[in-house]
């Protein structure tokens, strides 16, 4: 019998957790750039993706860009690890022996995975979120987190919960589909393993591009419900005020720069993960 430790789920937890913290801490800046893009704080109304990022240096330094990394720490390692975990230990249920899960199965893993893990950490994910955005002045997360509760109540620490599942669930179903049929595709004529990890990370570039631009009106609704959760309380009053105060195009703000975080972000996690998960011993 296999111990505890040396299982699987657990090895992909462990994994997770490293892929987790090198990706969290790489894209942070953009992470954050994205979320002052679609509220434009700050910054004298409706601007760009490098006038924020000027701002923001000019008025915080470069550590500004790293504003939010705690929450992001703490909603990213365990997420990640929790979402690697889940797709190990539910590949195990949906697999055949010696077959690799069809399109669907592997949306159905994707998401499941991610529904899990944005559950678990929505906490954090608000958070993050809020010291992202400018808009708040936290001195630290225990401080905001007892601010919270106190000011708003505990429901508020969910807040978005249903927009933001509406947008990573699709998008890592989505994501897991086109990243395993393309890596499927391109391993069995890669001749140099020393190219696999460079192949991956192209296939996971692809995969995230796809999947990012699909699910990036949930993006916008999520990050002005918790943002705002007293003005934008329920999703259908949300999209009502978006679509009327910016048109179709308030749903597409902040495309870029997410579009370049998440994926570069799920790429490298991804691409990690493979090679970690190798060393460990996981297939």
């Amino acid at each position: 019998m296999e111990s505890a430790l040396t299982s699987p789920v657990v090895k992909s937890f462990m994994c997770g957790m490293f892929s987790g913290t090198c990706s969290t801490l790489l894209f942070q800046p953009l992470d954050l750039v994205k979320t002052r893009l679609q509220v434009s704080v700050n910054v004298g109304g409706r601007v760009g993706m490098v006038t924020i990022f000027c701002n923001v240096v000019q008025q915080d330094t470069m550590r500004g860009l790293w504003k939010g990394l705690v929450p992001s720490i703490s909603r990213g390692v365990p997420g990640i690890a929790i979402y690697f975990s889940g797709i190990t230990a539910l590949k195990g249920k949906f697999e055949e022996k010696g077959k690799k899960p069809n399109p669907l199965k592997s949306v159905l893993i994707g998401a499941v995975a991610r529904a899990t893990s944005g559950i678990t950490v929505m906490p954090f994910t608000v958070l993050k979120t809020r010291f992202e955005s400018g808009k708040f002045n936290y001195s630290s997360m225990f401080g905001a987190l007892n601010n919270i509760i106190k000011t708003e109540g505990v429901k508020t620490l969910f807040s978005g919960l249903s927009p933001t599942l509406a947008r990573d669930v699709p998008f890592s179903g989505l994501y897991f589909m086109f990243y395993s049929q393309l890596k499927s595709s391109i391993s069995g004529n890669v001749k140099n393993e020393n190219l696999l990890p460079a192949y991956h990370f192209m296939s996971g570039v692809a995969a995230g591009m796809m999947a990012s631009m699909i699910t990036q009106p949930a993006d916008v609704v999520k990050t002005h419900m918790q943002l705002e959760p007293l003005k934008y309380k329920k999703l259908k009053q949300t999209l009502q005020i978006i679509y009327q105060k910016d048109g179709f195009n308030g749903f597409l703000r902040g495309m870029v720069p997410r579009a370049l975080r998440r994926t570069l972000m799920a790429a490298m996690a991804w691409t990690i993960y493979e090679e970690v998960s190798k060393k460990c011993g996981l297939k």
